[in-house]
């Protein structure tokens, strides 16, 4: 009776090892094979290591193993994504309706970081923020007439944009005006720049549209008033 059941035993493995053996040479990868026969991963190994693949099957498991990547690297893609989102999503709940001081504060300081400042051997320099994110410019702007009671004809704007980009002046100017609200003679000043494009910059496409500097008319008195409040946020952390 031992000796059947070791038998069996021996016909059985013989078998599994024949159908591994078979599958490899049909371009199945290790983990494929695992799938179908429950043995260890040493001992498939073992099986599998006089095995000569044709240069077809060796490229039919290479092909494999990299859509199994690629399938992975969406799957990672996918759930990052996801997770962003909900973090994202959670952190916005995090702000409820903004208060009139609150906005005095964000503009105060989104000028401290990005708008120009008077300077000793450049008085009376009025207001002026460069930037080119869309919503920042929006937000300037609901600041400029909530915060600073600035009249919307005191405000116009220069635009920014490559010398690589001449020929999307028109775009450019028709992006900035859907943005600001402004018709397009607010825009009277295009400056090109001239720098070298870095090749691993992403907004030198279809999507990039310059720069744009927001300024206001006869604002010095009003840009002394901002450096005030921003000198007032610095003593208070003090």
């Amino acid at each position: 009776m031992v000796l059947f059941q070791y038998i069996t035993f021996v016909h059985m493995k013989a078998g599994l090892k024949e159908k591994a053996i078979s599958l490899r040479q049909g371009g199945f990868s290790y983990s494929e094979i695992l799938k179908e026969i429950p043995i260890a991963k040493s001992t498939l190994s073992l099986w599998l290591r006089s095995v000569d693949l044709s240069k077809r099957q060796k490229q039919r498991i290479t092909e494999k193993r990299l859509a199994a990547a690629l399938r992975g690297g969406e799957i990672r893609k996918n759930n990052r994504i996801l997770t962003i989102q909900k973090i994202h999503e959670k952190a916005a709940r995090d702000i409820h309706k903004i208060s009139k001081r609150e906005l005095w504060l964000m503009g105060v300081m989104l000028y401290w970081a990005e708008g120009t400042k008077e300077k000793d051997n450049h008085p009376g320099c009025g207001v002026q923020f460069t930037n080119s994110d869309p919503d920042m410019i929006k937000l300037f702007l609901r600041w400029l007439f909530e915060i600073c009671a600035v009249k919307r004809e005191e405000v116009y704007f220069d635009i920014f944009i490559h010398e690589n980009h001449r020929s999307n002046i028109g775009r450019a100017i028709n992006y900035w005006s859907g943005i600001t609200g402004y018709p397009s003679n607010y825009f009277p000043h295009i400056y090109f720049k001239k720098n070298i494009i870095k090749t691993k910059r992403k907004n030198v496409g279809d999507s990039y549209f310059g720069l744009i500097k927001i300024r206001v008319k006869a604002s010095s008195n009003l840009s002394r008033k901002i450096a005030g409040w921003t000198r007032g946020v610095i003593e208070y952390f003090r």
